[in-house]
């Protein structure tokens, strides 16, 4: 995803980082005036992002030599309080709009869950992992896979109950639908319920959703029947190249967040860069 290898770790390439780097907060005075040097935003960065890509310990980044990890996730709480990482992920889609245009004729929602082993916020037991503990990530994606928008809760919580939040949770303004430009929601089975068509109609959707029962069969393919549903799948499975995502070692709602949107972040970046 543009991100360089170099012998220290993963680092941002300068591009990325020009484009971080005015989001982040005023530093804050020091309570005593004076202390030893700080470490700089940048290698700090760097060095959230390892935790992010590889799932490695907070405590294991010292020894990488990038920073220390103190430094690291004492300003990942300074980056997460100030909204760096959502504000990060909003203006990734604002830029993709601009150049691509998000795709709002064909959308797409799914869960996916993962193993939670500390618990924690926003967890519950699994239903596939003999009630371990869990946790849910709901996704929204435009018609290319694009990560528009996304709420969590526990493994045990069902897609559609978190459909209102998924919706409500854009960073980026969801222009009207028209009778011109309908805007189409494609979901599975797990979303058959009347509440979700109601849900549908009162934000302006077209659902389009197998129903429960109705058989796996081959869907009719042509210039105006293509697979749509599959690209919040992929997108799915691009977060979870994220090891720190794979499985949830974050005990509090917020971090946990935080990790997810500076990957939704990265993801939309990287979408900025394919060829259109």
């Amino acid at each position: 995803m543009g991100l360089v290898k170099h012998d220290d770790g993963w680092r941002l390439p300068d591009e990325l980082w020009a484009k971080m780097e005015p989001l982040l907060p005023p530093r804050p005075p020091h309570p005593l005036g004076c202390h030893n040097p700080r470490t700089s935003d940048r290698r700090a960065m760097e060095g959230i992002l390892l935790v992010l890509r590889t799932g490695m310990q907070w405590a294991a980044l010292t020894a990488t030599g990038i920073c220390g990890y103190s430094s690291a996730y004492r300003r990942f709480r300074e980056w997460l309080e100030a909204g760096v990482f959502r504000e990060f992920w909003r203006q990734g889609l604002l830029v993709y709009g601009a150049l691509a245009g998000i795709d709002w004729e064909w959308l797409a929602m799914d869960g996916a869950m993962g193993k939670a082993p500390l618990g924690g916020e926003k967890t519950g037991p699994n239903p596939t992992d003999r009630a371990k503990k869990g946790t849910k990530k709901s996704l929204l994606t435009d018609g290319r896979g694009a990560p528009l928008g996304l709420a969590v809760a526990g493994a045990n919580v069902n897609d559609h109950k978190l459909m209102r939040s998924t919706l409500d949770s854009m960073p980026v303004e969801r222009p009207s639908p028209s009778a011109r430009s309908r805007q189409g929601l494609c979901l599975d089975k797990g979303y058959d319920y009347n509440e979700v068509r109601t849900l549908a109609e009162e934000y302006g959707f077209t659902p389009h959703l197998r129903q429960r029962g109705e058989p796996n069969k081959p869907l009719e393919r042509g210039k105006r029947k293509k697979a749509r549903r599959w690209v919040v799948e992929r997108t799915h499975g691009w977060i979870n190249k994220f090891r720190r995502l794979l499985v949830r070692w974050e005990k509090r709602e917020d971090t946990w967040l935080a990790m997810l949107h500076f990957a939704l972040g990265l993801i939309t970046w990287f979408h900025n860069l394919l060829p259109k």
